[in-house]
């Protein structure tokens, strides 16, 4: 019985996320960004992504869920060197799809960007002035590290 029960429960819980192109979590925003802090948190993302995800020679497709963020992070990977797809449903099977889902967690905001590469996540402060990150950088690599 109680293996059911939490059988039931992550069932339930696994409903409430839908996945996108790929095997992503489909894009969403919950929480309301200045475009100060959209840009502060899309320039400190897309830096870090660099680390995973060479610009210069990669294109990246999302779907603009919010007008705010979705500039922030257009404009900030095109200044990295990257191409953009916006809508994410593409012909482009080099195109690396992302994924970003932005939400309240305890007075700040939880941001992850995700792509079949690599997850980042990291809360941020938001202020008057825009935003710091409040936390360390979480890096989950979807990439099998080869054996050695």
């Amino acid at each position: 019985v109680r293996l059911a029960l939490i059988g039931l429960c992550l069932a339930t819980l696994a409903g409430c996320q839908t996945l996108g192109t790929r095997g992503l979590v489909e894009s969403a925003i919950t929480t309301p960004l200045t475009a100060e802090a959209a840009t502060a948190i899309a320039e400190d993302m897309v830096g870090r992504l660099t680390e995973s995800i060479a610009p210069g020679s990669t294109t990246i497709a999302f779907e603009a869920k919010d007008a705010v963020f979705a500039v922030a992070l257009e404009t900030t990977l095109r200044n990295w060197g990257y191409g953009v797809i916006i809508g994410g449903k593409t012909t482009d099977t080099q195109a690396e799809p992302l994924a970003y889902v932005i939400d309240t967690l305890e007075g700040n905001v939880l941001v992850r960007i995700a792509t079949p590469k690599v997850e980042l996540t990291r809360v941020y402060a938001l202020s008057a002035e825009g935003s710091a990150p409040a936390s360390p950088l979480s890096v989950m690599s979807r990439e099998p590290v080869p054996a050695s």
